[in-house]
């Protein structure tokens, strides 16, 4: 085994490649191939023929990007040729579907000749919404994208350059506002003349680096005024008046070294000539100018960036492409302008300000992040990154005039936020209403002490979704605000050990309490519990809803909320759905966790609650009680109870759709239905589905969330009062942002 067999085991096998065409209709009947095909297809063709941006409604064309090579410069390798190439286009396709949802088609050309390469570039420009170009050699990558741009009405962007630049220049102006910097007086040495180092070169002047202070390095020395070996129009750009003449006399002073070249080209003592506070980007791949722990080694006061994953602030392109395709899409621009490139930059740059949540952390073992000199710029996979840099690229676009199509940047942010966080597109009903509520909400979170809360509540605080109220230690909950560099300024924090509330919270305890044995001592001790304070705030209606379980066990959380919230009028008991996602069909499952023992009356409740909250997401409800029987195919105790349950709820709400009892494969599959058992009142497929017991209903959802690829949002608690959830130990800040706007949106309808 050699140690480059894994890799191309991966590219191998079990399919050679890493991407395939996958049809976004279907295509499996006669009726199907009519409107995929001949004759359905004429009328689109015949409606794009009319008015030709209408090929952006009908086709694919709006979401498809080419990424374009001719194997001139791949990688660090060389010139290899376009075959060679396509490992890597096909690497690109994945990163721009993975980070962006962007369709790709990857194409080789066969073409040195700048000529041939542009005109067939052109000719092919109809099929997409951008062109992506990649590894095509220096300095003919320059001629190639300004002759596109100027040609084509479409974006067209060479990542090598222009990648490298954006995120370089991100992770550039962060390091100089923590050494104190200003941009426009530094001294700066760039090293390289290729295109991404040209592109650094040129971003950086843009950003303010004065161009007289900027010393461009190539294989042959310093750029300077008189030079006549090696030089071309593009390094003409960067002549300057200087005494230096290498690497070494440029180094010397310097307060900023971008290394785009070559491996170990700046040795330990150019290191120490610099000035105090260096910032060292040494982003040669695979291996940098200096190794990372040499440079450390040398001064303890560098701020170093490289190009590798195993060092902090990686310089990454896919922090780039991605996002700033996303956003010119979006907005159908006719190109990507400087002014979208700094946005991009700003972007960025901010975005490394914000404290980071513990989903990017856990990605990365678990590691902490935070502003300063080992975090600069971003993680790959801080999912985040979406959501800040496309809606500024679009925002940019928009305002320098070359998009076709203005948009609401608000609400693409959120658009954006929910491709990242899938349970806000399932409850994007709710999530509306919610925002309605411009965040007049008080929501307790009796675990804001811990990070996953705390980072969900400002979140809902920072959207206006929620008013959050805090309940814990004091001091722990300033110390992990303090920690995650989050602001709590103006939150109520009830700390129940000296909170104004706890006498009269004890009395009502005891009260509720002292017939099973509870003492007045007993009470005192029991409202000390964040929990149990939190649950009666809310019953005593100072807050709107309450946000609790990461911390305890669920049966422990979830008790105190039955006795001291109480049931709706009408209902014997609550139960807990769990909403799915699955193959784009949304369902809902009870009960999940409330009952461990079942009736039908129990059962009826449950169904008419979960038909309910269906409706109140407008979701028409098709109910299936759920069995190992077919109506009355197999009869038992159990079988019998839920069909007896459903006729409880026939009689309760006559309009409903239900039916049951049934087997599960019944009550999904139309096929089944239609074919077995057409005398069935559903009319499709059910949504809606109630299990006989909370055993068979938990066992369901958690394989289809972990084996089925199911998103899912819940457990979320019906029939109380007042909106009280009690979450899984293991929820993601997402999904508990997801019931906070479940907890908002229920307290509204309430209201209403």
């Amino acid at each position: 085994m050699t140690e480059k067999d894994p890799a191309l085991d991966y590219h191998e096998l079990p399919t050679p490649g890493k991407i395939s065409v996958v049809p976004t209709k279907p295509c499996v009947t006669a009726r199907d191939l009519s409107l995929a095909y001949s004759p359905g297809v004429a009328l689109p063709c015949l409606e794009i023929e009319k008015n030709p941006d209408d090929v952006y409604r009908y086709t694919s064309k709006g979401n498809l990007v080419a990424v374009i090579s001719n194997g001139t410069a791949v990688l660090g390798l060389g010139d290899l040729g376009p075959a060679a190439s396509k490992p890597v286009m096909e690497g690109k396709a994945c990163l721009f579907k993975t980070f962006a949802d962007i369709d790709v088609f990857d194409l080789e050309l066969d073409c040195v000749d700048v000529d041939r390469f542009v005109d067939t570039v052109a000719a092919l420009a109809p099929t997409f919404g951008g062109i992506n170009l990649e590894d095509i050699k220096a300095p003919e990558c320059f001629e190639i994208e300004k002759r596109l741009k100027e040609k084509l009405d479409i974006p067209v962007f060479h990542d090598d350059q222009h990648g490298t630049a954006i995120i370089g220049a991100a992770a550039l102006l962060n390091a100089l506002e923590i050494t104190g910097r200003n941009i426009s007086e530094i001294q700066m040495v760039v090293s390289g003349a290729g295109a991404a180092a040209v592109a650094c070169a040129n971003l950086c002047i843009e950003l303010g680096v004065d161009r007289n202070k900027l010393l461009l390095v190539d294989s042959k020395g310093v750029i300077y005024k008189g030079r006549t070996e090696g030089m071309n129009k593009i390094k003409e750009a960067f002549v300057v008046s200087t005494e230096k003449r290498t690497l070494i006399d440029a180094m010397r002073d310097a307060d900023v070294f971008f290394g785009l070249s070559a491996k170990d080209l700046v040795t330990p003592e150019m290191l120490l000539s610099m000035a105090a506070n260096p910032i060292v980007f040494a982003m040669a791949n695979p291996d940098p100018e200096i190794d990372y722990e040499l440079a450390k080694r040398t001064r303890a006061d560098v701020i170093i960036a490289t190009g590798r994953s195993d060092f902090p602030n990686q310089v990454n392109n896919v922090l780039g492409f991605p996002f700033i395709f996303r956003g010119a899409l979006d907005v159908r621009a006719k190109s990507i302008n400087e002014e979208m490139k700094m946005a991009a930059v700003t972007a960025l740059a901010n975005l490394a300000k914000e404290p980071v949540p513990d989903d990017v952390k856990a990605a990365y073992g678990g590691a902490d992040f935070s502003f300063g000199p080992e975090y600069l710029i971003p993680k790959p996979f801080d999912p985040r990154v979406l959501y800040y840099v496309s809606p500024a690229v679009a925002k940019a676009a928009i305002d320098s005039g070359v998009a076709r199509k203005k948009i609401d940047i608000e609400d693409y942010t959120l658009k954006l936020k929910a491709k990242q966080n899938h349970g806000r597109t399932m409850l994007r009903y709710y999530y509306e209403l919610a925002r309605k509520t411009k965040g007049e909400k008080r929501i307790a979170f009796p675990e804001a002490a811990t990070d996953k809360v705390m980072s969900a509540a400002i979140m809902a605080r920072k959207e206006k979704i929620c008013t959050p109220i805090f309940i814990g230690d004091s001091e722990q909950i300033k110390q992990t605000a303090l920690r995650m560099d989050f602001d709590i300024s103006g939150i109520e924090i009830h700390d129940p050990r000296n909170s104004e509330y706890a006498k009269s919270f004890a009395e009502s305890y005891y009260q509720k309490k002292s017939s099973k044995g509870v003492s007045t001592s007993d009470a005192n001790a029991a409202v000390l519990d964040n929990n149990v304070f939190g649950t009666l705030m809310l019953k005593q209606k100072m807050v709107d809803g309450l946000i609790s379980g990461i911390d305890c066990n669920y049966s422990d959380t979830v008790k105190p909320v039955l006795e001291f919230i109480g049931l709706k009028e009408g209902f014997q008991t609550a139960a807990a759905l769990y909403m799915i996602s699955i193959a784009e069909k949304v369902l809902f499952l009870s009960d999940t966790a409330i009952n461990l023992e079942m009736n039908k009356e129990k059962l009826a409740d449950i169904a008419l609650m979960s038909a309910d909250f269906a409706k109140s997401l407008g979701i028409e409800p098709k109910v299936a009680m759920l069995s190992y029987s077919n109506f009355g195919n197999v009869k038992t105790a159990a079988t019998s109870m839920v069909r007896e349950a459903t006729e409880i709820v026939r009689k309760k709400s006559p309009n409903l759709i239900i039916d049951g009892e049934m087997q599960a494969d019944t009550a999904v599959e139309e096929n089944i239905l239609k074919n077995h058992y057409s005398f069935s009142k559903l009319d499709g497929p059910a949504n809606v589905l109630i299990f006989p017991d909370m055993q068979s209903a938990n066992i369901s959802f958690k394989l289809l969330h972990r084996l089925g690829g199911a998103r899912v949002v819940g457990p979320i608690i019906l029939g109380l009062k007042a909106p009280a959830y009690v979450l899984q130990k293991y929820s993601s800040v997402d999904e508990i942002f997801n019931m906070i706007t479940v907890a908002v949106a229920q307290s509204s309808l309430a209201k209403n």
